[in-house]
């Protein structure tokens, strides 16, 4: 015999019941509220660094003057704190004028929603450093990878969100990550395989703040193609002190990425440039890269390649073999090692004719 068919009645709550419609269209609208600046932590691996600088005065003086305009975006814990999305500068600001509390309007996010907006507010700063952009953009991407594999979840439970199926939003989503990040149809597919199933699949996704903009609009916005952010991400993969240098634009982009794919010589490469107080160029970068890949990187050819005559440099000669390196200071930059020579032959020069007047009384 079928089982009968349940339908779960839904009552309304006792606010519903309670309240006016007025009043419920009100508790829709933005909750805006004045928290203690102590309650509120920053996003976790906040990606843009808030620095007191002259734009941090500018943004001191405003809030001065006219108050703060637009309130911080802020999402509650479980601990009872609050946790920062937008508005990491502002706080900051309000923090050297000696407020005590700040305007925020407090949002309901899940981690990956708040991921992606976080990253998404901040696009709009005129100063981004390229390390910023790297981390924000590698937050955002695994942020949406995790909210498609929870969608396929959703989807194989037929599960809604505000009465339509997963599937279109999925598709959507999907389309998006694809034209956004250049990811492979292959790749999108395996997201949400056992896997890669790293995430919380308890609750449906879908929120007014989660919206997945087309490639030219985000372009548009944004003003980075899909290989220009797939080129940012992959600068996470520098060291530090690497990652510096391009951020003061000592390392161009093309070669910094290149290098980020040498892991373990990177540090050689970095001490190399500081010593020759010279960085590779892409060209350069490529041929590390290849050499690296193919397994015959070594500090030599690390030196071959850094040492090489570019065209504002003049010609080097480059000794080599232990019996010449070994005569050398150890802190002396193998750009020095023929001004070194020369006066150590100048000075040897002067010995031997010294020593040829000595025979000659």
């Amino acid at each position: 015999m079928a089982k009968e068919k349940r339908e779960e009645i839904q009552f309304p709550s006792l606010d519903e019941l309670f309240s006016s419609q007025e009043e419920r269209d009100d508790a829709k609208l933005k909750r805006i509220y004045e928290i203690p600046l102590t309650e509120i932590d920053p996003f976790p691996d906040h990606p843009y660094k808030v620095r007191d600088d002259e734009d941090m005065d500018h943004l001191v003086e405003s809030i001065r003057a006219k108050g703060l305009i637009t309130p911080c975006m802020v999402r509650k814990k479980k601990d009872g704190r609050y946790e920062m999305i937008s508005g990491h500068r502002r706080k900051r600001a309000c923090e050297k004028l000696g407020m005590d509390k700040i305007r925020c309007e407090v949002v309901e996010l899940s981690r990956d929603e708040a991921t992606i907006l976080m990253v998404e507010s901040n696009f709009q700063r005129t100063t981004i450093l390229p390390s910023e952009k790297a981390f924000a953009y590698k937050m955002r991407l695994e942020a949406m990878k995790k909210q498609i594999a929870r969608m396929k979840e959703n989807q194989k439970k037929g599960m809604e969100y505000e009465g339509e199926s997963v599937g279109p939003q999925l598709e959507r989503a999907q389309e998006h990550l694809g034209r956004t990040y250049g990811l492979s149809e292959e790749e999108i597919l395996r997201l949400g395989t056992p896997d890669s199933r790293k995430h919380d699949t308890a609750c449906p996704v879908g929120t007014q703040y989660l919206k997945y903009r087309s490639d030219a609009e985000l372009s548009k916005e944004v003003g980075e193609s899909a290989r220009q952010i797939q080129r940012y991400i992959r600068l996470t993969e520098l060291i530090p002190e690497l990652l510096e240098m391009v951020d003061e634009g000592k390392i161009a982009m093309r070669p910094a990425v290149e290098l980020s794919y040498l892991e373990h010589r990177q540090r050689d490469v970095y001490n190399l440039i500081l010593q020759e107080q010279s960085t590779p160029n892409h060209s350069q970068a490529l041929r590390m890269k290849k050499l690296y890949q193919d397994g015959e990187l070594s500090i030599e050819a690390l030196e071959d390649i850094m040492l090489e005559e570019k065209p504002n440099q003049k010609e080097r000669i480059v000794f080599r073999g232990d019996r010449i390196a070994k005569l050398f200071p150890r802190d002396l930059p193998l750009s020095k090692r023929e001004d070194f020579v020369a006066a150590a032959m100048e000075h040897y020069n002067r010995f031997l004719q010294r020593k040829a007047r000595d025979q000659e009384r």
